[in-house]
């Protein structure tokens, strides 16, 4: 651990000095891509400085234990100073797990109104709430790239970006597909039913990551369709891209100006195409996806929002949690928590 730790404290060094190389300087992409670097270097770097000052007090200390007016105090306290090294062991352990390297970005999420109708829909915008307040809680940006309206409310589907820090470290789990149970507003008969929404959370794709060839893609300019003010469905703002290799197809139309409409559907389809890089690389490599928390695929059950008992379940830990209303309002801490717990334990379980 301590040979890995040294080469992390020189590579960080070694970034401070190029990073006030004119050279370097003069490069943008370069300048963005070491300035990420340090920064996801930077904790480990302090917490390895506290483990190294910490070790030196604890040598100091053994010297002072047979020492006859010193040695009780010492003692003592080289008790204490123990306990606080295992706790600094532990905790550079986890900083020493293999990052995500995408961990630091925003995200584009998107929610779909699944199987149940007008309530699948319904769902689907009540978990569109869930996320812009849990967001809002974090001092995070919310901004709708794209949105379609279901016909009783909610969305049958809606994309938008969040963005902050370490938005993707904290939400990335969030992937998959999504239950509730409760007794729709429209049942007259006081029956429970079941009805799913699914959610996609890709890491925004940034300019380093990803290159979009525009020759590649056909654009089509129609005229926006449902809510969104005067003006909406009356000029031919709305964009369709189609990625051609693969089909891919975004849509944005939130915006009156066709221009901002294109630029908000090239983000999206940038990330698409991202997102779908990394599933191909991530299988090519032949990756164990049975130590991961989920398979980030939509078809994939991963959570019960259950109304009349007011709990949430998460399946893939086993957790529930018999606080449905304050989860629905944004408090979802206890679940991303115990999901980054649980990540970090099997990957340190792995190595």
């Amino acid at each position: 651990m301590l040979e890995r730790l040294e080469i992390i404290k020189e590579r960080y060094d070694e970034i401070e000095h190029m990073l006030v190389d004119p050279e370097i300087i003069s490069d943008y992409n370069k300048m963005l891509e070491l300035s990420k670097e340090k920064s996801s270097l930077e904790e480990i770097v302090e917490k390895y400085a506290e483990y190294t000052n910490l070790t030196n007090e604890i040598s100091e200390l053994k010297q002072l234990v047979n020492d006859a007016e010193m040695g009780e105090m010492a003692s003592a306290e080289l008790e204490t100073e123990n306990e606080k090294l295992e706790s600094l062991k532990k905790e550079l352990e986890i900083l020493l797990i293999p990052k995500d390297e995408n961990d630091g970005k925003n995200i584009i999420m998107e929610i779909r109104g699944a199987a149940g109708g007008d309530e699948a829909n319904i769902f689907a915008g009540d978990l569109y709430r869930m996320y812009t307040r849990y967001a809002e809680k974090q001092g995070w940006k919310t901004e709708v790239i794209n949105e379609v309206e279901g016909t009783a409310g909610g969305y049958s589907q809606i994309e938008f970006a969040i963005k902050g820090e370490n938005v993707y470290s904290k939400l990335k789990f969030e992937s998959g597909s999504h239950r509730v149970q409760r007794v729709p507003e429209t049942e007259s008969q006081g029956r429970i039913q079941t009805s799913t929404a699914t959610v996609a959370v890709m890491p925004e794709a940034e300019d380093i990551d990803f290159e979009l060839d525009m020759n590649e893609i056909r654009v089509d300019i129609t005229r926006s369709s449902g809510c969104g003010g005067q003006g909406v469905n009356t000029t031919d703002s709305a964009v369709r891209l189609t990625h051609i290799p693969t089909g891919i197809i975004v849509y944005s139309q939130t915006e009156r100006s066709q221009i901002k409409n294109k630029e908000k559907a090239i983000k999206i389809m940038k990330t698409r195409l991202y997102d779908l890089r990394l599933r191909e690389q991530e299988e090519a490599l032949g990756k164990d996806r049975r130590n991961k928390i989920g398979t980030g695929d939509r078809a994939e059950k991963i959570r019960t929002y259950n109304y009349p008992q007011n709990r949430v379940t998460d399946h893939r830990i086993g957790l529930s949690i018999m606080e449905l209303d304050r989860v629905m309002d944004g408090n979802l801490d206890p679940i991303i928590e115990a999901l980054i717990t649980e990540d970090q334990r099997r990957k340190l379980e792995n190595e």
